[in-house]
């Protein structure tokens, strides 16, 4: 099992910059490759980000590159996502994910964090 938490949501303005923490636990998490997503009203559920516990190896989606970043910090088992630029249409619900490899379904999930970019 693995417990996913994340943390960090909130209201901004459009520009502002904002940074979402995701703690991780669980026996098998350093198993898995954490990824952030994201789901706005109406909208499928749309991936961002993904790194590896092990050498740190990044994705990226086209839609957020460069304005995006994920890390992470082994010692504490957290995940970051660094939102920076943020526009109005960035305003969903993130969530934190663990996933066994890159492009499949994740197996875990956490409750998610609401982001509102205001004009």
């Amino acid at each position: 099992q693995v417990q996913l938490v994340e943390s960090g949501g909130g209201l901004v303005q459009a520009g502002d910059s904002l940074r979402l923490s995701c703690a991780a636990s669980g026996r098998t998490v350093s198993r898995y490759t954490m990824g952030w997503y994201r789901q706005a009203p109406g909208k499928d559920r749309e991936f961002l980000a993904a790194i590896r516990w092990t050498d740190g190896n990044t994705k990226h989606a086209d839609s957020v590159k460069g304005r995006f970043t994920i890390s992470k910090d082994n010692a504490k088992v957290m995940v970051y996502l660094q939102m920076n630029s943020l526009k109005t249409e960035d305003t969903a619900v993130y969530y934190c994910a663990a996933l066994i490899r890159y492009g499949v379904r994740p197996d875990y999930w956490g409750q998610g964090t609401q982001v509102t970019v205001s004009s």
